[in-house]
């Protein structure tokens, strides 16, 4: 369920829309927050708590990428392999993160430290390859700078 500092937090939300689905998207954002996953008993508590359809907060749940539908490790890296990501390296980060830590797409190291999402785009093309550690963003990654600034989220 959620707690009082949640559901302090998503009526502060509430106040600022006219329309209770209109805050849907950050009340979950603030559920997953606090929580590092959204979980269904969560999501029917959101739906209570904004009058909203179980299932309607359900599907948006679980449509969009941004949230998370299963309990992940204390840090989430989200590690992107579009295009541009691709050709600077970014396939050779992800095996490298398999041979460091164990770690595969959509899992989770087996201490509980990372998970790991493999994004289709973050919009950092430029500076590719890229991921987000939690909400820090990082570019420019190399098969070094990525273990070295990993080692930085314990």
């Amino acid at each position: 369920m959620l707690n009082d500092k949640v559901i302090t937090e998503i009526n502060r939300i509430k106040g600022k829309y006219q329309d209770a689905r209109s805050c849907l998207l950050p009340s979950l954002y603030v559920v997953q927050k606090e929580d590092g996953w959204i979980t269904p008993d969560a999501m029917a508590a959101v739906g209570d708590l904004l009058n909203v359809p179980k299932t309607t907060v359900k599907g948006v749940a679980t449509f969009y990428a941004m949230f998370i539908n299963k309990p992940m490790g204390r840090h989430l890296i989200q590690l992107c392999t579009n295009v541009a990501c691709m050709v600077m390296g970014a396939e050779r980060l992800v095996d490298l993160l398999k041979e460091k830590y164990g770690l595969e797409p959509n899992g989770t190291t087996a201490d509980g430290r990372f998970s790991l999402v493999i994004m289709e785009c973050i919009g950092a093309c430029g500076t590719a390859p890229a991921m987000l550690v939690d909400t820090d963003f990082h570019e420019n990654l190399t098969e070094k700078n990525i273990l070295d600034t990993l080692e930085k989220y314990k």
